[in-house]
């Protein structure tokens, strides 16, 4: 007989709507993405 895990069907989510919520403040990741953000990006973008 096989062996099932029964699901809690009231949740909400799986991940959180923003992976934001995941990252505390003054993470790396934070930084990096403001760092990138500020990167003139124009010229590797194929227009």
């Amino acid at each position: 007989m096989a062996h099932f895990i029964d699901p809690d069907r009231k949740t909400s989510y799986l991940l959180p709507p923003s992976m934001e919520d995941w990252l505390p403040e003054g993470h790396l990741a934070r930084f990096i993405v403001e760092v990138i953000e500020q990167l003139d990006l124009s010229r590797l973008v194929k227009q």
